[in-house]
């Protein structure tokens, strides 16, 4: 089987080929053009929305040249239906609803989140893992019982990503900032004491931001080193106490942030205590891209037929535990 996926939720629009044979599921493509605020802002809808339009096409000839197949081969075309900004989210739909018409290929409407799970399964080998899921949509601890994803953890107010990126564009720099603030935070090793909030085991950054914002002035780079801290302390606290309801021998993260390295060190001495196993995605798969809404409308199609036009969606706000999983 051959599937196409298309990723438009948020600053990325990707498009990507997996074929899977005997169960195993293999990259063929993975083509993204990522959206690039100016220096200090945020994504805007409109603006991100209007350059997956222009990439589209490119994106989409590039992914099937790459893969070395034609539209015609394919056997089912996925889109993300969210959860994402609404002016993205409706580009990929758009797309993918023309392919399927015009082709006569069955479309699977995809779930954002469980993608980032799925492809991180499938590239780590994990097979019960509690998740740490840690972009700039999400941040949530889960574990998977009775064909759901159930939470165990989340954020009470603004995502792991999101604190990066606003304290990014505080001090300059353009969304994603969190590869700018690990470097930064890299060449200190100061300390300034930060709030630090886990309540039960969810967790709230909106205060720590505040604070952090406060002293800048005097080091940006103790800033980010100090952030980096107290954000990731607070994280580890939750995900080993999760760990140990739980009673699960795999930790996966997944997301955006799983690419920082100082996290996984701090999580991995959780695991290490726990005598659980650590995975974490490939660096080159840990954002947001067309192979995680392949591979999980892959998954779907084997229980599922493809859905009828008039029924293809998208929704802003769709969560991950809302979604029955019957593959």
């Amino acid at each position: 089987m051959i599937g196409l996926g298309i990723e438009s939720t948020a600053h990325t629009f990707s498009c990507a080929i997996i074929e899977k044979k005997n169960g195993n599921g293999k990259i063929l493509s993975d083509v993204r053009k990522i959206y690039r605020p100016a220096e200090g802002e945020g994504i805007h809808p409109r603006e991100a929305s209007r350059h997956h339009i222009e990439n589209s096409h490119t994106v989409l000839s590039d992914c099937l040249s790459e893969a070395k197949v034609k539209i015609t081969d394919l056997d089912i075309i996925s889109y993300a239906a969210g959860p994402g900004l609404g002016p993205c989210l409706r580009v990929g739909a758009v797309v993918a609803r023309s392919l399927s018409s015009y082709y006569k290929i069955p479309i699977y409407p995809v779930n954002h989140a469980i993608g980032h799970i799925e492809l991180g399964k499938l590239l780590t080998g994990a097979t019960n893992p509690l998740v740490l899921l840690v972009s700039g949509g999400h941040t949530m601890l889960l574990a998977f019982l009775n064909k759901q994803w159930r939470v165990f953890g989340e954020t009470l107010d603004i995502t792991l990503g999101q604190l990066l990126d606003q304290f990014g564009r505080s001090i300059g720099f353009a969304s994603p900032c969190g590869k700018n603030i690990e470097e930064l935070a890299n060449t200190s090793s100061k300390y300034v004491t930060l709030p630090y909030s886990v309540k039960g085991n969810d967790v709230s950054f909106s205060g720590l931001l505040s604070a952090t914002k406060s002293i800048i002035k005097k080091s940006k780079a103790d800033a980010c080193f100090s952030l980096q801290e107290t954000a990731f302390a607070m994280i580890s606290e939750t995900v080993e106490r999760a760990l140990s309801f739980t009673g699960k021998k795999e930790l996966m993260v997944v997301g955006g942030v799983a690419a920082n390295k100082r996290l996984s060190e701090m999580l991995k001495d959780v695991c290490d205590r726990h005598k659980s196993k650590f995975f974490v995605v490939p660096l080159k798969y840990a954002g947001d891209c067309g192979s995680q809404i392949a591979w999980t409308g892959i998954l779907e199609s084997q229980v599922k037929k493809g859905a009828p036009l008039k029924n293809t969606f998208v929704t802003q706000s769709w969560r991950l535990d809302s979604v029955k999983i019957d593959y």
